[in-house]
């Protein structure tokens, strides 16, 4: 085992002993070091990894927030290594899209069981914000992929909710690729407002079923889109 890997695999211990936990600091470098046997600047590597993976934060100075803390960010951690996999172009877009697809038509037939849900009021929320006229598609895109991460979170599964808001910061910037490429942005953005509140409203109708139709067909349609008029990116 190398060094640092010593010191994750430490950390991983401690979280899941309990003996730490969201909120509270590691030891400093010296007392790692010390007591793992490693060198100071072993313990920085390791650091800047759970920094990557989101796991810590790390702050400099004094008071309450120098030191190394533990946070809670998965989907950091897994959109940084996503991004970084679809650059190599090991990891499909389709591939991705299908993951997509089989993620949020089980999350919308279960939040249709509560069409009540804080997180669907949020999701709403975002569908007005969607409507402002001088939206530009950027800003658009990013209140989209809220919206679906909302969806996702009013199901109540912690884990696909923390991967589809890592497939939001992963593909953002793809989509956005995409998005240039299309010849009628305008025309494209009304048929996905429209989309958008269909899939809403079943949810809030309760018709499970027919919400995992329209949200399958609204992510597949606008994939099929971007790779008909930008084939490099499917």
């Amino acid at each position: 085992m190398s060094g640092y890997d010593a010191v994750l695999r430490h950390v991983e211990s401690e979280l899941t002993a309990g003996r730490l936990g969201v909120g509270q600091q590691l030891p400093g470098e010296r007392r790692l070091a010390e007591g793992l046997g490693v060198s100071r600047a072993t313990v920085r590597e390791a650091i800047r990894v759970l920094q990557a993976m989101g796991v810590v934060r790390s702050g400099v100075g004094s008071g309450p927030d120098a030191g190394t803390t533990v946070i809670a960010d998965p989907a950091g951690g897994l959109g940084s290594a996503l991004r970084l996999h679809l650059a190599t172009r090991r990891l499909p877009m389709a591939d991705l899209v299908d993951t997509r697809v089989m993620i949020e038509s089980h999350a919308v037939r279960a939040a249709a069981a509560t069409p009540d849900h804080p997180e669907l009021v949020r999701a709403a929320d975002l569908l007005v914000r969607m409507d402002a006229p001088d939206l530009d598609a950027d800003a658009f895109h990013l209140l989209d992929a809220d919206f679906h991460v909302a969806l996702t979170a009013a199901a109540g599964n912690a884990v696909n909710t923390a991967v589809m808001a890592a497939l939001r910061d992963a593909i953002h910037r793809t989509v956005l690729d995409a998005v240039r490429a299309l010849p009628d942005w305008s025309r494209t953005a009304v048929r996905l407002r429209r989309e958008h509140r269909g899939i809403l409203r079943a949810l809030r109708a309760g018709d499970a079923e027919l919400a995992a139709e329209r949200v399958t067909r609204h992510v597949r349609g606008f994939h099929r889109e971007w790779v008909r008029h930008a084939g490099s990116v499917g």
